[in-house]
């Protein structure tokens, strides 16, 4: 029943909040979206889309509007600068929902005056209070609050920069948006009843797409939410998984010690008339009830467990979300848990066919049940039963079948593992012990492989609990020293970002001037493509079979036509360059060579080709700034993104892009945190409009939020750990019988108590540290298969925490043992002798 009980509570916790989840979103879908239609722009609106606005609003068509970009702030006493995300909104901006701030009325007096309000670390990290004041560019603004909510964010979004709520009237006086300034707008469009999202995007929709402006819905904003839960949920799922299939193990257990116990019984049943089938049938209703109790009472916990998940997993879903008991889920732990409990109960309940009215008068050994179910030719079907439910539990857990069979081998794989490393244990004990060695010693080897031995069940129950635990463990280790890696090896600790002409040579010598390190510098210029091949762009998106990258929404399916091709119509930032960069390589074609043509030559990032459909050679034109530039494809790259350093999809060859208005990305290297802190003082003050960021804070920013994701993953993984308790006790309790005898037998010839008990101690000492050596083995190899497949990252085992978890685990199992055996330690042998 704690088996049941644990693996249960976890699916139930898991599945009850991402459908509370998702109910939140489905009823507060416009208050997420923050009107009907929300309209975005990677840069300012066009004339065009300006007075479209102008006439919507004429029309009675509410429009809001935000502008969003990341600038520099100062705090006006206390000097201290930080970089912060700018929001500038219009009055009407969002129609549905409201931003909470503290105090209440802080936001909507934004329109009165140049105030601000802000996110409370912006003010921890600039030294302030609200009352107080800050500069943003060349304007003054008073802090009136600070943030609480906003409708459809999660905290994590603010992690890197503060978001800063101003007027969208006062953006004009910081004199921060200039040309070449990169800015998002966005416009929030609430409908009248007269009015639909269908009849509105077949109107406005083709003048919308003319003039690049992507167009959301209220749905489409409720689909991307719903598959970050639903990813979200599957990967915990897959964890709470693992740990009722353990309890399935411990439920096998349970019943083959539940099993031996009764044999007496079953045997004076048999003579009293009861058919072997009935007999079954009375212990199969036994178990399932105690498995309904179990599942009964994991659903209530898990649905307990539930109100705690919104807690732990703050700061990476959107507030409100709330919290309900969730029938659906519910029932669902109810059968699962009912079904494991029957399932793999029915195993050892075979051991009851074989047990005839003889045993009433003559005992056999339990190891002689256990062997005769073994031979029973209905334990394989019971055996594909289990199986086949393995992968049937899997195929709920996930959207596509590939992934739950190969979820499902992984986990018999790692079963298989363990299962192959109890048998050469038990093996090796056989043909490793010798007379000559002393008793204690020689006894507790003899353990291992003694009819009725239990070093399967008690490795198998161990080892995946360690192994879950350690995995999880190290592929956490493993990315945040990656991350330190990268760092170290970028060798730069500030970046300065949106520099502009000239300013990059006067930052250049602020840097030098501190004396610190110009590490690097690198142009940025901003493009997109007017046509392949002769080919209009908006005419190659349209083409049939044309899915933007791969856009798929919940359950594999694919997105809707208005988002298909926008890769073709999207803005690329791209560079020239004469050397590749240390983070790419060149797959195909060559890299750029002496030309005497004008057309320039351009490199794009592989993975964007495919996308792109593009071959070696292919022509492009491309639009900068209004301006068209010829290129042609000279080679294909792959592209590291993971480096903390600029990278780019598209490079092209030197002086292609002359005359480009340029903005310049430079990194330094400040000697320590003060020296940062100054530099990004002085540059600000010099140049409002240029942004800084320090990357430590970078490193501490991805390492909080690993950590959020990490509690909650090993949360799930102390579930698996702690279910291998109640597997131990039933694998020493399952062969409780066999070790009274033994005891019995030692005490006789002349063992003592204490000898009996360093038996017992040296047996359990060997399989806790193969159970969890053995998990420790195996999270070493599905780390690194995690870390090389999935994360790309390089690998290097966490060995000594590791060994940390199989010594606590191992002093677990010797504890358990002892525990379980009291009974071993107190009965004499005269008392043995009569029950026998």
């Amino acid at each position: 029943m704690s088996s049941i009980i644990l693996g249960v509570a976890a699916l139930v916790a898991i599945d009850s909040f991402a459908e509370n989840a998702t109910e939140t979103v489905h009823e507060q879908a416009r208050t997420l979206l923050g009107g009907d239609i929300a309209l975005n722009a990677r840069d300012s609106f066009s004339t065009p889309i300006t007075r479209l606005f102008d006439s919507l609003s004429s029309a009675g068509v509410g429009v809001g509007r935000q502008t969003t970009f990341a600038s520099m702030v100062v705090g006006s006493d206390t000097g201290a600068t930080r970089l912060v995300q700018v929001r500038a909104v219009t009055e009407k901006y969002p129609f549905y929902g409201v931003i909470e701030t503290e105090p209440a009325a802080a936001f909507a007096g934004l329109q009165r005056s140049p105030s601000a309000v802000a996110d409370v670390s912006l003010l921890v990290a600039l030294g302030l209070r609200v009352g107080d004041t800050i500069a943003l560019g060349a304007a003054r603004f008073v802090v009136r609050g600070t943030i609480v909510s906003v409708p459809g964010e999660v905290a994590a979004a603010a992690s890197l920069g503060p978001r800063l709520y101003i007027a969208n009237r006062y953006v004009a006086d910081t004199h921060l948006l200039v040309f070449g300034s990169r800015a998002e707008t966005e416009a929030l469009i609430k409908l009248p009843a007269s009015l639909t999202t269908g009849q509105f995007r077949g109107r406005f929709g083709a003048q919308l797409a003319k003039e690049r402006v992507r167009l959301q819905t209220v749905a489409q904003n409720e689909e991307q939410l719903n598959d970050a839960i639903d990813q979200l949920r599957n990967f915990l799922s897959v964890v709470g998984l693992v740990a009722l299939l353990l309890g399935g193990v411990g439920v096998a257990s349970g019943v083959n010690a539940f099993v031996m116990g009764k044999i007496d019984t079953v045997a004076i049943l048999r003579c009293l008339g009861a058919t072997s089938a009935q007999v079954v049938i009375i212990y199969v209703l036994q178990a399932a009830a105690m498995g309904l109790i179990g599942a009964a009472a994991g659903t209530i916990l898990g649905i307990m467990a539930q109100f705690a998940l919104p807690h732990a997993l703050s700061g990476l879903l959107p507030q409100g979300i709330v919290v309900r008991v969730a029938p659906q889920a519910a029932l669902m732990g109810l059968a699962v848990g009912l079904w494991v409990a029957v399932v793999f109960s029915l195993r050892p309940l075979l051991g009851l066919r074989g047990v005839s009215p003889l045993q009433a008068l003559r005992r056999e050994t339990d190891a002689a049940v256990l062997r005769r179910v073994r031979r029973d030719s209905s334990a394989a079907v019971v055996s594909f039963a289990i199986v086949a439910s393995v992968f049937g539990l899997t195929l709920t857990r996930s959207d596509r079948w590939q992934d739950a069979v190969g979820f499902g081998i992984a986990v018999f794989l790692a079963v298989g593992a363990l299962w192959m490393a109890a048998a050469t244990l038990a093996w090796s004990a056989r043909r490793v012990v010798r007379p000559r060695w002393p008793f204690v010693l020689r006894q507790s080897v003899a353990s291992l492989y003694r009819p009725g031995n239990q070093t399967r069940t008690v490795v198998l129950s161990l080892g995946f609990g360690v192994f879950l635990m350690s995995t999880l463990y190290q592929i956490q280790t493993n990315l945040l020293k990656q991350l330190d890696i990268r760092l170290a090896a970028l060798h730069a600790n500030i970046v300065f970002f949106d520099v502009k002409g000239l300013q990059a040579d006067t930052i250049a010598g602020l840097i030098l001037a501190s004396h610190s390190q110009l590490l690097q510098r690198v142009p940025i210029v901003n493009v997109r493509i007017a046509s392949i091949n002769g080919r209009d762009a908006s005419t190659v998106a349209q083409q049939p079979g044309v899915v933007g990258g791969g856009e798929r929404g919940r359950g594999g399916r694919q997105r809707d036509a208005g988002q298909r091709g926008r890769i073709f119509l999207r803005e690329w930032r791209a560079t020239y360059s004469d050397t590749l960069d240390s983070s790419e390589s060149i797959v195909a074609g060559r890299w750029f060579t002496a030309a005497n043509d004008t057309t320039a030559q351009v490199s794009i990032d592989s993975a964007i080709a495919g996308r792109l459909r593009l071959r070696l050679g292919d022509a492009i034109v491309w639009t900068v700034q209004g301006v068209s530039v010829s290129s042609r494809v000279t080679s294909f790259r792959n592209v590291d993104r993971t480096r903390l350093q600029p990278t780019f999809p598209i490079i092209f060859s030197p002086h292609a892009l002359d005359g480009a208005p340029t903005q310049w990305v430079l990194l330094g290297n400040a000697p320590d945190a003060r020296a940062v802190a100054l530099l990004q003082r002085e540059v600000a003050k010099r140049f409002p409009t240029v942004a800084s960021l320090d990357l430590t804070v970078v490193q501490h920013t991805i390492g909080l939020v690993l950590a959020k994701v990490t509690t909650a993953i090993r949360f799930m993984g102390l579930i698996s750990l702690f279910l291998a308790i109640p597997v131990l006790f039933s694998a020493v309790a399952a062969t409780r019988r066999e070790r009274l005898r033994e005891a019995v037998l030692f005490k006789t010839l002349g063992a003592t108590r204490r000898q009996v008990g360093r038996i017992l101690i040296a047996e359990y000492l060997l399989l806790g540290a193969l159970g969890s050596l053995a998990g420790v083995l195996l999270s070493v190899g599905g780390a690194w298969a995690l870390a090389h497949f999935i994360f790309k990252v390089a690998f290097a085992p966490a060995i000594v925490p590791a060994l940390g978890v199989s010594v606590g685990m191992t002093m677990v199992a010797v504890s358990i043992g002892l525990l379980t055996s009291h009974d071993v330690f107190a009965t004499t042998p005269m008392a043995a002798l009569r029950e026998s």
